[in-house]
């Protein structure tokens, strides 16, 4: 059988609540992590979340493993609560369904990306800051 990128998406997302962005901006400022997966230059065109952590997605595991040699200081413990942010919203559901198989429980992503958090009116700045 063969599985879509659609299918994978779909199961990735299966259970789990994903924030839109004004439940995302309160659940940041009561210090849930936004970490943002996107390339810098897709940062850099789109603009950025203030206050969101990094992490390009090539080396999200290895940064957000809180037993990992290479996590970050954020990488805290298991219950930490983790907004993953793509652009639109897919690739962050990915990311956050391996989040949650190293034990992260509490990742999800952020439904509408960066795009929907701006078009909702929320801080963003200029990309590269």
């Amino acid at each position: 059988m063969v599985t879509t990128i659609d299918d994978l998406v779909e199961r990735s997302r299966e259970g789990v609540h994903r924030p839109r962005g004004p439940e995302a901006h309160r659940a940041q400022q009561e210090g849930a992590l936004l970490v943002d997966i996107r390339p810098a230059a897709q940062r850099a065109a789109e603009g950025e979340i203030p206050g969101s952590l990094i992490v390009e997605r090539n080396v999200l595991e290895w940064r957000l493993d809180p037993t990992g040699s290479h996590r970050l200081p954020e990488a805290t413990g298991y219950d930490l609560e983790v907004i993953v942010v793509c652009s639109e919203g897919y690739a962050s559901s990915l990311a956050a369904a391996s989040l949650r198989e190293l034990g992260l429980h509490r990742a999800t992503d952020l439904d509408g990306g960066f795009v929907g958090w701006a078009a909702a009116g929320l801080p963003t700045r200029q990309g590269g800051s």
